[in-house]
């Protein structure tokens, strides 16, 4: 039973000149000034300018072959924002080789990618590796001739090293042994001019620096319509079932991730999935696709054992009818009375 709390009054307690201490039972409370008042309405109007800047920002997806891929940790927190959950495949980067926890890029289900597309929110990124930029061979030789400068000051920084790593060496021996101090000295330069005349730096050694380049995706709205215009994801009945039975799952509320462990199309949760457990199991069919009795009854008894309830989802209509129903059916085993 729900236990109610008795509500309770602040008191604002004043005290004449001289009193530094309050009664111990007494909540306190302080009044702003209007300068802060005004500064924190205007931190509020800032934030929400922002938020909404950040909500409209264009999310950019990367094709590999037919998934749908994320790389930018600024669009997987925008996208789970607005209840798009996708898997993460990556390895992290300095636990390459673990599969307990890991990174980007985020696959997302082909249904995801579709409806972000169909909120005007995703657009494809080109894949500029499929161009064939054009050579100059200015350029090349620029970047040869800094590729041997850099060479010939690695192979005399080590050729230095080299040579006071021997002079430490030389000089704890000389230390050690008991001997004229020309000798030594001479001993050192000799070591020194046959170390200078036989170092060769090996070029395979020698240090590469690898040129990057972040390319930024355009908030033009030409670019936009022109990107998205290229979204490689069939539409076949099949695929227009699922996505339909997502969209609509989604509109009332539902986060929906892959079923695939669970023989489903989807696994529905009622929240987040960070913070609750799947209550359906999701099975898209065709109004006109007939289920065998067998496969009703293994879903049905799926179902059971995982303590969830299995939904039979269809969608009726054409590829271009948008406004159709979606016919929810739900499947549990009882067992035999």
């Amino acid at each position: 039973m729900p236990t109610a709390v008795k509500p309770h009054r602040i008191r604002s307690c004043s005290h004449t000149q001289g009193s530094t201490r309050a009664h111990p039972h007494w909540n306190c409370t302080q009044m702003d000034s209007p300068e802060q008042k005004i500064t924190k309405t205007v931190s509020r109007v800032d934030a929400s300018k922002e938020s909404m800047a950040n909500s409209r920002q264009v999310i950019g997806i990367n094709f590999c072959g037919p998934t749908p891929l994320m790389w930018r940790a600024d669009d997987l927190k925008s996208v789970r924002e607005l209840g798009i959950i996708g898997t993460l495949v990556g390895s992290l980067a300095r636990q390459p080789r673990q599969n307990t926890r890991l990174g980007r890029p985020l696959e997302l289900l082909p249904e995801e990618g579709r409806l972000l597309a169909d909120m005007g929110r995703a657009a494809v990124i080109p894949d500029s590796t499929n161009e064939d930029p054009e050579v100059n061979p200015e350029q090349v030789e620029q970047y040869h001739a800094g590729l041997e400068n850099s060479f010939q000051e690695q192979g005399a920084l080590a050729l230095e090293d080299r040579k006071a790593t021997l002079m430490r060496v030389m000089t704890k021996k000389h230390n050690e042994n008991s001997g004229s101090q020309e000798d030594s000295d001479g001993a050192v330069r000799d070591r020194l001019e046959a170390l200078a005349h036989g170092f060769s730096f090996p070029r395979p050694a020698m240090a590469v620096q690898l040129c990057t380049a972040r390319a930024g995706l355009s908030h033009c709205p030409e670019v936009r319509r022109f990107l998205a215009a290229d979204w490689p994801i069939p539409r076949d009945e099949r695929s227009e079932t699922r996505f339909r039975v997502f969209r609509d799952l989604r509109r009332q509320g539902f986060y929906l991730t892959s079923a695939g462990k669970f023989g489903g199309d989807y696994l529905v949760y009622p929240g987040d999935p960070l913070r609750f457990h799947a209550y359906f199991i999701v099975v898209c069919i065709s109004m006109d696709e007939s289920m065998p009795l067998c496969d009703v009854l293994a879903i049905a008894r799926l179902g059971s054992n995982v303590k969830k309830t299995v939904l039979l989802c269809s969608s009726g209509g054409s590829q271009e009818d948008d406004g159709e129903e979606v016919v929810y059916t739900s499947l549990q085993w009882s067992g035999m009375v």
